[in-house]
């Protein structure tokens, strides 16, 4: 059994679709980041970042005791070598892959992440930065773009690339952005969303916000935008 600890937000959403698409168990712990709980200590063992997803597996993958795993992109990976889907064996196709996935990570997520800071919940606009973000997230989508031109997935199959990246690309109404600009992308976006496994993975826990709150609160605000290297 896999214990994921979770909020409903693009990189959690990333490892409850991974779960249900390669039908693994597994049980939700709820992480509220508007309350800081991802700061508490029992959680920074587990994800020293402050950060979630983490997932902790009471049987994994090569046997021993409970392992845990933090960081979205090395989960998606870990969840792929344990029930052997989703990512292909042959190295020129595991790389191909994995080049995607690590792409999202360091580009498709902080880019959009940053923008979608700018946009909604800075305290008042900054049109520089709104631009810089804004820029370099078209820029990626029409990388992606350009990547799906003639398929149906991002590599040859449906991967662990494609879960990586169509959680981020579900926030582009609240962005602001037109993925009629981006024809390939649209076409990719609406086709993966009538995967019955994705679907339930997009819901996992969608109370769980709506319980909570509708935007950030002054509390929200200090736990998700004021933390200092001390996690505070």
């Amino acid at each position: 059994m896999i214990d994921l600890h979770y909020w409903p937000t693009p990189n959690g959403w990333k490892i409850s679709i991974a779960l249900e698409e390669m039908e693994i168990p597994y049980r939700i712990v709820p992480v509220n980041i508007a309350r800081g709980e991802q700061l508490e200590p029992d959680f920074l063992k587990i994800s020293p970042n402050g950060r979630m997803p983490a997932i902790v597996d009471s049987d994994p993958l090569g046997g021993g005791e409970s392992l845990s795993v933090f960081e979205s992109g090395a989960i998606l990976e870990y969840l792929a070598e344990k029930s052997g889907r989703f990512l292909p064996s042959h190295p020129r196709s595991r790389f191909a892959v994995l080049q995607w996935v690590h792409w999202q990570m360091g580009g498709l997520g902080p880019m959009l992440g940053q923008h979608g800071h700018f946009k909604l919940y800075a305290p008042e606009p900054v049109p520089y930065a709104l631009e810089r973000y804004r820029r370099e997230a078209e820029r990626l989508y029409g990388v992606l773009d350009r990547q799906l031109a003639g398929r149906s997935h991002i590599c040859d199959d449906y991967s662990i690339a494609d879960m990586a990246c169509w959680p981020w690309v579900i926030t582009y109404k609240s962005q602001g952005f037109d993925l009629g600009a981006w024809p390939n992308v649209r076409r990719w976006y609406d086709a993966l969303k009538e995967r019955p496994a994705l679907r339930r993975g997009y819901d996992v826990g969608s109370e769980l916000r709506k319980a909570t709150f509708q935007g950030p609160d002054d509390e929200a605000r200090k736990h998700l935008f004021g933390q200092n290297g001390e996690g505070q």
